[in-house]
């Protein structure tokens, strides 16, 4: 082999190991989220936090904030809680301040959670508006890099469109969501069509960030959530103990007859391919989602800026898999 043989080929593994650390290092780094949730009335959003600090924890998401949709007296303790165990207590942590939802769980597993287990948030006086916080963090964090993956009512996202300026940016609400954000994911909608809670509960604001929002948006639909049952492997995983995700499961699930195999799981979906990504677990419809009088919702096929998960892997293996990520142990045990 000549010299120049020798050092051709020398240069042509470096530039091929250098562009795989490259592509290696691109797809290692965490995805900045804002976790918008109404933490009840359901109790899927505790499975979705669940899986939220699994993935952080195997450093494929960073956590910028739990933000509570709804404004029932608790909510941000139940949050507290829930960061609090996965070893996250200094989490931002936010809530509506003017008007909301303020449904809350029936199995009263949330005042549950609340007097069994730690937390530092004692009021929602404590925390930050919803609006604010979201201002606030997304104006430090750079150019069209924070996912918000919102698993409850659109409340906070119709209101930060239509926030003002203030202290933490000069932009208007739409201007600093178009700056900063790259993409929603939220569980949203019956595709084709069909009327979900997340949308008609608070009907005014769905329709205000269906029509307005700026970034794509990625939905699961009702219909994705509908056909994966979780929950039940970790009611019954021996060696998980003093868990408020355990709890919350073992007390509710045996309140309700259709959950005998499991919790319907809407919004952990939502977690799942917000932080890795639809493929392989769906495919995408594109197009754009339409909003009707009642709450209810269709889909147009001619418009642009939406998708809806499609079904692609077995449901059985995606339903595995949140189950697996859903006993995720705190790293610091």
């Amino acid at each position: 082999m000549t010299r120049l043989h020798v050092i051709f080929v020398g240069l042509l593994f470096t530039l091929t190991t250098g562009k795989m650390q490259a592509q290696s290092a691109v797809k290692s780094t965490p995805v900045p989220v804002i976790f918008d949730t109404d933490m009840g009335p359901d109790y899927d959003d505790v499975g979705a936090i669940a899986i939220l600090h699994a993935l952080a924890d195997s450093g494929q998401a960073r956590i910028l904030a739990t933000i509570a949709s709804t404004n029932y007296s608790t909510v941000t303790s139940v949050l507290s809680v829930l960061n609090t165990y996965f070893g996250r207590p200094t989490i931002p942590i936010g809530v509506p301040k003017g008007e909301a939802v303020s449904d809350k769980d029936s199995q009263n597993w949330s005042d549950t959670l609340v007097a069994r287990y730690p937390h530092t948030v004692r009021s929602n006086k404590e925390v930050m508006d919803a609006v604010a916080l979201y201002r606030q963090i997304l104006a430090k964090q750079p150019d069209q890099s924070v996912t918000v993956i919102t698993v409850g009512f659109l409340t906070n996202l119709a209101n930060l469109l239509n926030s003002k300026p203030d202290q933490y940016s000069k932009l208007s609400g739409k201007e600093l969501v178009s700056k900063k954000v790259k993409k929603v994911v939220s569980m949203a909608g019956k595709f084709p069509n069909g009327r979900e809670y997340n949308v008609y509960r608070d009907a005014p604001s769905s329709k205000i960030v269906f029509e307005n929002w700026p970034t794509p948006m990625l939905l699961s639909g009702f219909e994705i959530g509908e056909q994966i049952h979780s929950g039940l492997p970790l009611t019954q995983n021996s060696q998980i103990r003093n868990s408020p995700v355990k709890d919350v499961f073992t007390i509710s699930l045996p309140k309700a007859k259709e959950d005998h195999a499991g919790r319907m799981s809407w919004d952990q979906t939502a977690v799942l391919v917000g932080i890795k990504g639809y493929a392989p677990y769906y495919t995408v419809e594109s197009g754009r989602l339409t909003m009707n009088a009642d709450g209810s919702n269709g889909w147009d096929k001619t418009g642009k800026g939406h998708q809806y998960l499609v079904v692609k892997m077995p449901v059985a293996q995606v339903e595995k898999l949140i189950n697996e990520l859903m006993q995720h142990q705190p790293s610091r045990q």
